[in-house]
C-alpha cells in the first residue's frame, strides 16, 4: 500500500512550475528510445521516450511512461504490446521524427516487423529492440506508466557496437568511447 505524502505547507509555500520541473529533469541525461506499436488494422504508431527503465529480472520487465494525451497510448493499450527501440548515435533522425506530431514518420524512418509480435522495429536507428506485452498500466498525472514484460530481445549488428543516443539539456549526444 502506498501512503500519500501529507500536504504540509510548513515545508514549502511554493508550487513547482512546469518550466522549473522540465529544467530539472532536462538537466539529467537519459538514453533515447522510440516506443512503437500498431492498431488492429496494422497502422503503426510510436513516440520518442526518455522515461524508460528496467524494473524486474524475474520476470524480465521494464517500464515506459506514455503521455495520456498522445495518439499512441490508446493504441498501445488496445494492442496490449509494444516494441522498445533503443536508439544509437545515428538514430537522432528517428528520435526527432517521433518526438512531435508527424503523420508520415513511418514513411520516413525505415522499419520492419519484429519477430515475436510483428510490431515495428527501427532496426537501422536502434542498436537493440525489446518486444513487450503489457503487464500493467498505472495512471500517474498526465502520463501512464506502462509496465511491459519482455518477450524477445534483438540486437542489430553493426549498430549493436554503436554508442547509445542520449538526450539532456535540450540536446542530443552520444556515449563517449
Amino acid at each position: 500500500m502506498v501512503t500519500p505524502v501529507q500536504d504540509d505547507r510548513a515545508v514549502t509555500d511554493r508550487a513547482v512550475t512546469q518550466d522549473a520541473f522540465r529544467a530539472l529533469m532536462g538537466s539529467h541525461p537519459s538514453g533515447v528510445a522510440v516506443i512503437t506499436t500498431a492498431d488492429a488494422q496494422g497502422t503503426p504508431y510510436g513516440f520518442t521516450c526518455t522515461a524508460l527503465c528496467s524494473l524486474s529480472l524475474d520476470p524480465p520487465q521494464l517500464l515506459v511512461c506514455a503521455a495520456n494525451g498522445g495518439s499512441t497510448l490508446p493504441v498501445l493499450t488496445a494492442r496490449g504490446a509494444f516494441t522498445v527501440n533503443l536508439l544509437h548515435g545515428s538514430g537522432r533522425r528517428a528520435a526527432e521524427a517521433f518526438a512531435g506530431p508527424a503523420a508520415d514518420r513511418f514513411r520516413t524512418i525505415p522499419w520492419r516487423p519484429a519477430p515475436a509480435t510483428g510490431l515495428p522495429a527501427l532496426t537501422e536507428d536502434a542498436h537493440a529492440t525489446a518486444e513487450c506485452r503489457i503487464a500493467r498500466l498505472v495512471p500517474a498525472g498526465d502520463h501512464t506508466i506502462v509496465i511491459g514484460e519482455v518477450l524477445d530481445i534483438q540486437t542489430h549488428a553493426p549498430a549493436a557496437e554503436a554508442a547509445p543516443l542520449l538526450y539532456g539539456r535540450r540536446r542530443y549526444a552520444t556515449w563517449p568511447a
